[in-house]
């Protein structure tokens, strides 16, 4: 049925994926017929015969599959069906879209929002946030509109790096790859540090529960049931997850333990074998429904710090300028550690024209993207000022709050 054809890219051409390989949203299998892939190596052929640049033999609207039977390939071996392929045939409304690009930016730099803000200062990290919302605001908005101030030139299906060759050649089309390469690795990093965490701890307590190991902490922290430590209190060191434990045998097994159980020298190598199997799958749709759980997540970590703060209350001192035992000066030096951490947690300008094509009213996209800027933005702001503000100083000080 039909023949996949990426619709994204106009330097892409129509091409053969074997019928095994092409997938729905439903995991239907799809066939490819002969006629539709005669076709198919016809219009590939053609291509081939100018520069992608020239859309002189490119194959027009009408030679096209239908909508329903155009596929976007995947480079994990396999194709989706899509709905639609160029601006105006979108079906997400705009409450869709709005979510959609929340979803999208939030991420790994809401844990790092409450650091931010103590490392800028209260006042002045509330006031950072806001300008760089309003900033990177703007910049997405110019992407948006860089396509339509191109004239004589069809540009329905261009992409941002398309978009930046044709104002600065190819320097300017792999520039804006090489950008959002970093950006990719800089969040794959991000995840690595946690998930290599996650399985550290994980394993830990799996051992100390099954051995009958009894640790007790050595960080000061508050008594009560909202327990809150300063892992780097004492030695004004970062924390090196040390703790003291009280049991009775060999001590051989547990040092033997502590030796290939480390989080930083054999865990993220660990963690290789765990996540290779799964990257070898291929159904995209299996990655695609894990999705949703960025969202779960984010939604308890907003629950989580709002009853957290209900039990511990709003511990604020407000020191302009000089710095005491227990609270930060409202203005500090370093604020750009707080800039670095918002331009990625704003960044969704690469994809931004991805997400606006499917919107069902193209006139709309504007405002729903400046929604989805001022929801990402009250979110950040509202973790950051919350955890910060109900920080509990005393007794501990604000400069215990970490990353």
């Amino acid at each position: 049925k039909g023949f996949p054809f990426f619709p994204f890219f106009p330097s892409f051409r129509p091409f053969h994926v074997e019928p095994t390989n092409i997938v729905s949203v439903n995991d239907d299998t799809q066939r490819v017929t002969d006629e539709a892939s005669a076709m198919n190596k016809r219009i590939h052929y053609y291509s081939r015969l100018t520069s992608p640049a020239d859309r002189a033999l490119i194959a027009p609207d009408h030679v096209l599959p239908a909508p329903d039977e155009i596929y976007v390939y995947s480079p994990l071996g396999t194709a989706f069906k899509v709905d639609s392929c160029t601006d105006g045939y979108g079906k997400n409304s705009s409450l869709v879209t709005i979510f959609m690009i929340w979803n999208t930016m939030m991420g790994t730099s809401i844990l790092s929002i409450p650091w931010g803000i103590k490392q800028a200062g209260f006042t002045s990290g509330i006031i950072l946030i806001l300008l760089m919302g309003i900033l990177t605001l703007y910049c997405c908005y110019r992407v948006v509109k860089s396509r339509q101030m191109i004239p004589l030139t069809d540009t329905s299906n261009w992409e941002f790096p398309d978009v930046c060759k044709y104002y600065f050649g190819s320097f300017g089309q792999w520039s804006s790859l090489l950008f959002s390469m970093v950006s990719l690795v800089g969040a794959m990093v991000v995840y690595w540090v946690l998930m290599s965490n996650f399985l550290f701890n994980t394993g830990k307590f799996i051992y100390n529960f099954v051995h009958d190991i009894n640790v007790t902490d050595i960080v000061p922290g508050t008594n009560g049931s909202n327990k809150v430590i300063c892992p780097n209190a004492a030695s004004g060191h970062p924390p090196e997850n040390r703790s003291v434990m009280f049991f009775s045998g060999n001590r051989t097994g547990f040092e033997l333990f502590e030796e290939w159980w480390d989080k930083s020298r054999t865990v993220p190598f660990y963690l290789i074998a765990v996540l290779l199997p799964l990257l070898n799958l291929k159904s995209p749709s299996f990655f695609a429904k894990f999705n949703v759980l960025g969202t779960v997540s984010v939604v308890y970590l907003v629950f989580l710090v709002t009853v957290k703060a209900a039990h511990l209350g709003i511990h604020l001192e407000f020191n302009w300028f000089t710095e005491n035992e227990f609270f930060v000066p409202e203005f500090r030096i370093l604020f750009p550690q707080l800039t670095g951490v918002l331009t990625l947690a704003f960044f969704i300008h690469n994809c931004v024209i991805t997400l606006l094509q499917n919107n069902r009213n193209q006139e709309n996209n504007v405002r729903d993207l400046s929604i989805a800027y001022f929801l990402v933005g009250l979110t950040y702001l509202y973790v950051g000022v919350i955890i910060f503000a109900s920080f509990p100083s005393p007794p501990l000080s604000k400069e215990c709050i970490e990353q």
